[in-house]
C-alpha cells in the first residue's frame, strides 16, 4: 500500500478580487493541510476569477495575477497544491494551473482544449496549448517548465485535465495515463445547469477506471460574477468509483473534500490497461521536492456522504432550481454590497417566486451557519431575536426583503391578499402602493397632448403599460433611500415573446427568473406549497397564489384579461419555445412537433399560435438586450449577453411563415 490523502476545495471567489481571492486560497490551503491533505487541487482561474472577461487580455491584470501567486506560495508549505491563472507566454495568454509543491513554484500546465459554446467565451481570451509542448517560461528572475506536463512529487506522479479537457473527445487523459500518472487534478469553473452533476461524476469516474488514476476534480462554488451560478460540489474517484463527493451550493466561502486513496491500487489498475507506453524521453517529467505525510490503513466515510439528503430525492430539479437561485441571490447582494432586495409583489406567480426565492437565500445560509455570520456577510446589523432563532431569521429576512403590492384601478382583492399573506408567511416588510392618482395624471396629460381621449378599445396596450410603468419610478425609489436592489420579476416565457412592459415590470437591477420559463415555475410553486426544500419544508401561504390563472390584471375586471388568453397556453408556448430557439427548428417544423406533443388542440389553432410565437419573438429582441442581468440555468436560457444571439431587427421570418399558412390551410 502507497496511501496519500487528496483534496480537492471548491472556492467562492470574485472577479479581481485580488487580496480577497488571495486570502482565500491561503484559507483553503490551510484547511487542507489541517486535514492531512497532501494534494489539493483548487479550482480554474481562482487567483483571479473565472469570469474577468475582457481583462484577462489587460497585461497589468496578468502581471498582477502573478504576483498574488508569489504572495500564496510560501503558504503552501507541506503540501502540493495546484492554483489556477491566467499565465502571459511569447504571443499568448493561457488558462493555467501552477503546481506548487512544499512552498515553491514548479511549473506550469496549461489548457488544451477551450470551452467556446453556450456562455463560454473561452477562445476570445486565451489559446489553447499544444499538446506535447514544453518550453521555460522566464518571470521574476527564475525559469519555470510550461506546458503539456506532469509532476512527481515525492514518488506520487500528477497530470492535468482543466475542466474543458475532461469533456473533450479527446481530453488528454489518455496520454497522462500512457504516460504512468497516478493523480489526475482538475481544476474547474463548471457552471451550474440542471442535471449537469450527473454528467461530471459521469465524467470523473470513467476517468478514474479508463485512466486507472485518481480523479480529483474541484469547482468554483456561489455566483462569482453576476450570471453564471457555480455549485461547488468536489467529486474523488479512484479505480472507478466515488471515493468522496463534497455538498453542492454551500454559502460557505471555501468547502473542502478529501479521501485516503492507494497509489500502488491504482498502479496496478494502470498496468493491467491495453496502453501502449508513450515515447519520448521523459522530458515532460517535473521532479519536485515532496514527502507526503505518512498514513496508515483507517476507515473513510462511504461514498457521498458529504451530498445531502435531498441530492437522492424525488424532486432533484425542484431543489436544484431553489438553491442555485437562492444562492445566485445571496452571492449578488453581498458582492454588490447591496442592502437587500425590493420586489413589486402583485400577488402572482412570478412576483411570489421571486420573493420566496429571496427569503429561501437567507433561511438555507442560516442552516448552514450561526444567524449573527449571516448577517455579517450580507454585511447588516446584528439582528436581535431574543435567544429565538426562528424569530431571529424572520428579522433578518425582514431586514433583506420588502415587498410592495401597488394597486391600480384594475386590482383585485384576491391578488392584494395573496401579495399581503404571503410576505407575512415570509417574514417580509411589505407596503401598499395606491398608483392609480399617477395613472390617472399620466393618461390624462397624454390625452390632452393627443387632442382626444384615450379608451380602450383604441388604446389598449398603452393603457395597459402605463399601469405597469407607474408602479417603477416609486418601487425604484424605495430601493434606492434603503440602498437595495430592486428585482426583476420577468420569466424567460414572457422574455421569449416580449410580454413584458420595458420600464415597467422590467425594471430592476437583476431578473433571477428570467432563465426558467412560466410552465416549470408554476409547478414549482406548486412543489414550495406542498414540500419545499429538504430542511426547510412548505410554504402553505403560496396556495392562494397557485389557485390563481396567470393574469397582469391590466386591463378592466370586465375584460376576464389572463396571460394566457392574452398568448396562448403556456406549455404550448415554452413547447415552440424549445424548438424554435433551442432546436433551431423553422415555423412548419414547430408546427408538426406541436401537433404530435398536444394532439389536443385542432391543428390550425397550433399553427395560429406557432406563428404568433414567431412573430412576437422577431419582434421583441430589443426587449431582451435590455433585461436586467439573469442566472444561467439550462440550455434553453434566452439571454443575448451569454447563450442566444438573434438581430434586433430582421425580416420577421416572412417567408417561412407564409410556408406554415399554406401548410396549415390558413
Amino acid at each position: 500500500m502507497h496511501l496519500i490523502r487528496v483534496g480537492g476545495t471548491a472556492l467562492n471567489q470574485t472577479p479581481l478580487d485580488w487580496d480577497g481571492n488571495r486570502d482565500r486560497i491561503v484559507a483553503a490551503i490551510r484547511t487542507a493541510r489541517d486535514q492531512g491533505v497532501a494534494v489539493l487541487c483548487l479550482p480554474e482561474l481562482c487567483v483571479t476569477g473565472y469570469g474577468c472577461e475582457d481583462s484577462f487580455q489587460s497585461p497589468g491584470v496578468q502581471r498582477m495575477a502573478w504576483r498574488v501567486l508569489a504572495e500564496i506560495e510560501p503558504h503552501a508549505a507541506g503540501i502540493v497544491v495546484a492554483v489556477g491563472l491566467p499565465v502571459r507566454f511569447e504571443s499568448g495568454v493561457y488558462d493555467a494551473a501552477a503546481v506548487i509543491a512544499d512552498g515553491r513554484l514548479g511549473g506550469i500546465v496549461c489548457k488544451q482544449h477551450l470551452a467556446g459554446e453556450g456562455i463560454h467565451y473561452e477562445p476570445r481570451w486565451f489559446r489553447p496549448w499544444p499538446r506535447g509542448r514544453r518550453a521555460k517560461l522566464h518571470v521574476d528572475g527564475r525559469d519555470v517548465p510550461i506546458g503539456d506536463l506532469r509532476f512527481d512529487c515525492g514518488g506520487v506522479r500528477i497530470g492535468f485535465e482543466i475542466c474543458e479537457d475532461a469533456w473533450a473527445a479527446d481530453r488528454p487523459g489518455a496520454d497522462l495515463a500512457a504516460r504512468g500518472v497516478d493523480l489526475i487534478l482538475n481544476p474547474s469553473a463548471s457552471h451550474f445547469a440542471f442535471g449537469k452533476d450527473e454528467v461530471r461524476r459521469r465524467f470523473v469516474l470513467e476517468g478514474s477506471r479508463a485512466f486507472g488514476a485518481t480523479y480529483v476534480y474541484a469547482n468554483m462554488l456561489g455566483n462569482e460574477a453576476g450570471r453564471a451560478i457555480y455549485d461547488g460540489g468536489v467529486i474523488i474517484a479512484t479505480e472507478g468509483r466515488i471515493a468522496a463527493a463534497g455538498r453542492r451550493f454551500s454559502f460557505a466561502d471555501q468547502a473542502c473534500t478529501a479521501a485516503v486513496v492507494d497509489v500502488d491500487a491504482t498502479r496496478l489498475a494502470q498496468a493491467r490497461l491495453p496502453v501502449a507506453p508513450a515515447d519520448g524521453d521523459g522530458g515532460d517529467c517535473v521532479t519536485l521536492p515532496f514527502v507526503p505525510p505518512a498514513l496508515e490503513p483507517v476507515r473513510e466515510p462511504s461514498a457521498g456522504d458529504a451530498r445531502d439528503e435531498w441530492e437522492r430525492a424525488a424532486y432533484v430539479k425542484e431543489e436544484e432550481f431553489a438553491r442555485a437561485v437562492a444562492l445566485g441571490l445571496f452571492d449578488y447582494q453581498r458582492k454588490s454590497r447591496a442592502r437587500g432586495f425590493v420586489v413589486s409583489a402583485s400577488g402572482g406567480a412570478d412576483s411570489s417566486a421571486v420573493a420566496c426565492l429571496v427569503a429561501l437565500a437567507v433561511r438555507l445560509a442560516a442552516a448552514e451557519m450561526p444567524v449573527e455570520a449571516v448577517a455579517a456577510r450580507l454585511g447588516l446589523e446584528k439582528v436581535a431575536g431574543d435567544g429565538d432563532r426562528e424569530a431571529a431569521i424572520r428579522g433578518l429576512v425582514r431586514a433583506v426583503l420588502t415587498c410592495v403590492y401597488q394597486s391600480t384601478a384594475h386590482s383585485g382583492d384576491v391578488t392584494r391578499a395573496a401579495a399581503r399573506d404571503l410576505a407575512a408567511a415570509l417574514g417580509a416588510e411589505f407596503h401598499e402602493f395606491d398608483v392609480e392618482p399617477i395613472v390617472r395624471a399620466y393618461v390624462d396629460m397624454v390625452a390632452r397632448a393627443a387632442g382626444r381621449p384615450l379608451e380602450w378599445r383604441r388604446d389598449d396596450v398603452a393603457l395597459q403599460n402605463i399601469q405597469a410603468r407607474a408602479r417603477a419610478p416609486g418601487v425604484w425609489m424605495l430601493a434606492n433611500i434603503r440602498g437595495a436592489l430592486l428585482v426583476s420579476t420577468s420569466n424567460r416565457s414572457e422574455a421569449a415573446v416580449g410580454y413584458a412592459t420595458m420600464d415597467g415590470d422590467t425594471s430592476g437591477g437583476i431578473a433571477p427568473i428570467a432563465g426558467i420559463d412560466k410552465a416549470y415555475l408554476r409547478r414549482w410553486l406548486v412543489w414550495l406549497e406542498r414540500s419545499g426544500p429538504e430542511g426547510l419544508g412548505p410554504i402553505p401561504a403560496l396556495s392562494a397564489v397557485n389557485v390563481q390563472a396567470p393574469t397582469a390584471e391590466l386591463r378592466p375586471p370586465s375584460a376576464r384579461q389572463t396571460d394566457e388568453a392574452d398568448l396562448m397556453p403556456y406549455d404550448v408556448l415554452d413547447a415552440a419555445e424549445r424548438c424554435a430557439i433551442r432546436d433551431k427548428q423553422t415555423p412548419l417544423e414547430t408546427w408538426r412537433r406541436l401537433q404530435v406533443a398536444f394532439p389536443a388542440h385542432d391543428p390550425r389553432q397550433l399553427a395560429a399560435w406557432t406563428e404568433r410565437f414567431f412573430t412576437l419573438w422577431s419582434r421583441n429582441q430589443w426587449k431582451r438586450e435590455r433585461y436586467a442581468p439573469s442566472f444561467h440555468l439550462d440550455d434553453e436560457n434566452l439571454d443575448p449577453k451569454t447563450w442566444c444571439r438573434f438581430p434586433i431587427l430582421s425580416g420577421g421570418f416572412a417567408r417561412e411563415l407564409l410556408e406554415l399558412r399554406a401548410a396549415a390551410g390558413a
